[in-house]
């Protein structure tokens, strides 16, 4: 079963009309009828689309990644791919954050609005961390040395349950050079991983093509009525901001990688990847979108062994979108806050925040966690990040389809690349 053609064009409209009566319903938030319908219909419309698609995200991965080294074949071009591919995104994502804080020192989204720090939501945010941590100054975060630690999991299946990817990631690789090592003896059970793909990626086809629509239409509209327009007014500048510097990575540097290393037309590209795109927006989880993204990037004939590593690994520590988020927002809060971050305390944003994307889970807010972690770097508040709360969920919804097209971009440039290598294998 393929994605069907016009399928795009029926994601698209849900997505206008989820975010034009989510819009209205906002104006009416109070009323019952709107809160019911959000909650018993816009909701579940998009939850259950969203467990439909989580549902596939560890057997895809997993399946993906283990047929993935196993068509790559050679060890030591699998460790190539790998580490082309690391480079690409630390690389990527330290561009992205230092587009975001050059914009964010242009526009300076944060000067003259000293009062948002009274706000009722910074007060709120301050509180909700203070009860949890009992320190307001001390967020969620992992260091890099238990980040590595966890890279090799004790319990697998403990992993699996718990969605933690890159421990899985690390599994299936080592199952791949399991088999490569034992060649013909394991034949059946390589025959059993591509005919459990192949199933995997009916249920996502048949998914996108049968509930899509619905279910962004869902995630869009209960997006739109719990925020709205509204919270755009007071931080419009910083909101613009963001969105211009997303675009400027999106075009420029996703853009012009395609059009240089891989030798495409990133148009071409965007137009075969915006189904992905578009689930990724509705979803703000690159995991749950990780099925319909291999799918898009098999349309486009980048060769399964590429992707299959590539996507899975981008999922979980490219998140060039989140790096975005961050340093317009660390800037914001600065200019807000009214202090000059020096050149050496801006430097620190960059590599606690491409430091601080490896091994952070691709779903919805976890950007925040790591916003705090950076803030804490240079002496900012975290409970300021409270000022930005009100319209995060719809930045996120953005930043989500910047981070997967990096990581389908990546995976494009080494296929085209890769080819002489596959073909001598061969």
């Amino acid at each position: 079963m393929k994605v069907k053609k016009n399928l795009t064009l029926k994601i698209v409209i849900a997505l206008v009309l989820g975010i034009s009566i989510g819009s209205i319903f906002n104006m009416f938030a109070g009323a019952d009828f709107v809160q019911n319908t959000n909650q018993y219909v816009f909701n579940v419309l998009g939850q259950i689309f969203l467990n439909l698609i989580f549902m596939l995200v560890v057997p895809v991965v997993f399946v993906s990644i283990v047929l993935g080294v196993v068509g790559v074949g050679d060890p030591k071009l699998l460790g190539g791919i790998g580490l082309k591919t690391v480079t690409f995104f630390l690389c990527t994502t330290a561009m992205a954050i230092i587009i975001a804080m050059l914009l964010a020192l242009v526009f300076k989204p944060g000067v003259g609005q000293s009062d948002l720090l009274n706000s009722d939501d910074v007060k709120k945010y301050g509180a909700e961390q203070k009860a949890k941590s009992g320190d307001a100054a001390a967020p969620e975060n992992q260091t890099f040395d238990q980040t590595l630690i966890n890279l090799f999991p004790q319990n697998p299946m403990k992993s699996m349950v718990e969605q933690d990817m890159l421990p899985i990631i690390t599994f299936a690789i080592f199952i791949g050079i399991g088999m490569i090592a034992l060649g013909r003896k394991v034949e059946a059970v390589k025959k059993v991983f591509e005919q459990t793909n192949d199933i995997l990626m009916y249920i996502v086809t048949m998914i996108m093509n049968y509930f899509a629509p619905i279910g962004t239409f869902g995630l869009v509209a209960t997006a739109f009525t719990n925020a709205g327009f509204g919270a755009i007014k007071q931080l419009g500048m910083y909101f613009f901001v963001v969105l211009l510097a997303l675009a400027v990575h999106f075009f420029v540097i996703y853009g012009g990688a395609v059009k240089v290393l891989a030798h495409k037309n990133p148009f071409w590209f965007f137009k075969m990847f915006f189904p992905a795109m578009t689930v990724g927006f509705s979803s703000s989880s690159s995991n749950a979108t990780l099925p319909i993204s291999l799918e898009c990037t098999k349309e486009m004939g980048v060769r399964k062994e590429i992707s299959s590593f590539v996507q899975p690994l981008g999922a979980t520590i490219n998140m060039d979108g989140t790096a975005i988020m961050q340093g317009v927002a660390t800037i914001f809060i600065a200019q807000v806050s009214g202090v000059d971050l020096s050149v050496m305390q801006m430097a620190t944003v960059v590599v606690i925040a491409v430091i601080a994307s490896i091994g952070t889970a691709g779903v919805p807010g976890v950007g925040l966690v790591m916003l705090a972690m950076v803030l804490t770097s240079v002496g900012l508040d975290p409970a300021a990040i409270g000022i930005i709360l009100g319209i995060d969920r719809l930045l996120d919804m953005t930043r989500t389809s910047v981070n997967i097209t990096g990581d389908a971009a990546c995976a494009l440039i080494l296929s085209e690349r890769e080819k002489s290598k596959f073909v001598k294998e061969s």
